[in-house]
Parts: C-alpha cells; sequence; structure tokens
C-alpha cells in the first residue's frame, strides 16, 4: 500500500474518530476554556520554544481542535493555516478567534489525506505544528508525506503526544505508601503491561469526556520510523513534566507525578 492509498480498516477507523470529536468537540472547548487546560500550559511553552516562529512566518497547525495554538501562534506574528476533520471544533475554534483575524486561516481537512492537504500549496511553510493529535490519527504517513512537500527547505515541523513509554492505554498509575524509617512517605510510580507493538483502543483524554475517542498508542520505533521514511531527521527531543503543586484532591492527576512525562515533544526537520 503507497502512501496515499488508505485501506478500508483505516478510512473506517478515521470516520469513527471524526464522529466522536465532532460529540465531544463542544465539552472539550468548554472544559479546556480559551488558553487550553493545565496540560496545555504545560507543554505550550516546549512546544513554542522548539518551532520558534518567527515574524510573518507561514505556520501550518495539523488537527487545530479548538484553535488555542493557532490563537498564540498569530500572536507571535505567525500567519497560520489551521486545519482539523471536526467541523464541530473549527466552528469553536472560529467563535474563539475574535483577534489576528487577519493572521489565521481555519480549514477543514483530513490529515489521513494527503492529495488534500497538498492543495495547500507545495513549499508554502516555514514550519508545521501538530499539538495533541498524532495518536488520534488510525496512520501518520499521509500527513508526513504531505508535510514533506508542504514545508520549505530546513522547514520544521514539531509535535506532542502522549509520553509513549509512559501514558498509554497500557499504563496504569500507582500510589505507594512506605514506612521509611517511621516516616510514611508516598511513591507515585507507572505501571507498563504492554509497549512494544501498536495498539488501537477507545479510551477519554479528560474526565467527563461525553464519548470515548479513538487512540492509536505507537512505540517509539513506529512513531520515529515513519518520521525518517518521509524524509525527516529528529533534532529535538523533550520531556515535559509537571512542576505544580500536587493536587491533592486528585491523587491520580498527573501533577503528582512530577518524575515522571506525560508527554513527549519532537522537532522534526526536512533532510537536506
Amino acid at each position: 500500500m503507497s502512501t496515499h492509498e488508505i485501506s478500508d480498516e483505516i478510512k473506517s477507523l478515521n470516520t469513527e474518530a471524526q464522529a466522536a470529536w465532532n460529540q465531544n468537540a463542544a465539552w472539550w472547548d468548554e472544559t479546556i476554556g480559551p488558553e487550553g487546560n493545565r496540560s496545555h500550559q504545560l507543554i505550550a511553552p516546549t512546544v513554542e520554544r522548539l518551532l520558534d516562529v518567527q515574524p510573518g512566518q507561514q505556520v501550518l497547525d495539523c488537527a487545530c481542535g479548538s484553535g488555542v495554538f493557532s490563537r498564540r501562534l498569530a500572536q507571535l506574528g505567525a500567519r497560520v493555516t489551521a486545519f482539523d476533520f471536526s467541523e464541530k471544533f473549527l466552528q469553536r475554534a472560529k467563535a474563539r478567534t475574535t483577534e489576528n483575524l487577519d493572521r489565521i486561516e481555519y480549514r477543514q481537512m483530513d490529515a489521513t489525506d494527503a492529495a488534500q492537504l497538498l492543495s495547500l500549496g507545495q513549499r508554502k511553510f516555514e514550519a508545521a505544528v501538530c499539538l495533541m493529535a498524532l495518536m488520534d490519527m488510525p496512520t501518520l504517513e499521509p500527513l508526513l508525506s504531505a508535510l514533506s512537500q508542504l514545508l520549505q527547505t530546513n522547514g520544521r515541523f514539531v509535535f506532542c503526544i502522549t509520553h509513549p513509554c509512559f501514558n498509554t492505554t497500557g499504563c496504569q498509575r500507582v500510589i505507594e505508601e512506605e514506612d521509611r524509617d517511621g516516616e510514611i512517605v508516598t511513591r507515585y510510580a507507572v505501571k507498563i503491561s504492554r509497549y512494544s507493538q501498536s495498539i488501537t483502543a477507545r479510551g477519554i483524554g479528560m474526565l467527563g469526556q461525553p464519548t470515548p475517542s479513538l487512540h492509536f498508542d505507537r512505540p517509539l520505533n513506529v512513531l520515529f520510523n515513519a518520521c525518517f521514511r518521509a524524509g525527516f531527521v529528529l533534532d529535538g527531543l523533550e520531556e515535559p513534566t509537571h512542576a505544580q503543586a500536587p493536587d491533592g484532591a486528585r491523587p491520580f492527576s498527573w501533577s503528582n507525578f512530577q518524575e515522571i512525562p506525560p508527554f513527549l515533544v519532537a522537532r522534526l526537520r526536512l533532510k537536506a
């Protein structure tokens, strides 16, 4: 199967994923608000630093959701083309965008349709970003193939995902208490029951999410080899961890697991 040929199974999974995000979009947007939740506020500075956007640059925001990061890019002076396959998310994004209207264009597009993405214009963009969405896509090859043609020479692509080693459907968060020399010590850990195979599962991204969504868990070798085959090299990698005060109301909140990174942020560049 070539990069541009999508199997019926992938199409079916993508249709299911699209339907779920259309159902979740309003709740998700209202829950994270106009500037994102704690997770977004943890990862956004890292993504912003690795992306290193300069005023006037053309940036593609892939799977933009309700447009939180698209609006931030426009604030930084970028000219942003933002796309998502969820019409409901795009409606929310447009409604939220009240400033820098001349710097953001929202498009309904599918990241699994390379031909559709290429209609944006070859070598148009200095940079591209995908914030917390690659693990929602049933296949990565169409997007990566398109980006290798949409980005300019030395163009960079920064993505952030739930950490493939510590924050997938094969991981369970664990809290233990230990009497250490008369002092009760609480230890926060992650138990990993599977990793080496790509897994498709249904789950929630935030507590209270109306409808479970599909997650496509990929080990690091599968994730990065797909990037390398598309002509990218890895030149930046960070694993941000929470430094906020622990969340006493919710013991299993990631803010309590301060030694374990829940997210992975990577920067890719096209090979010269």
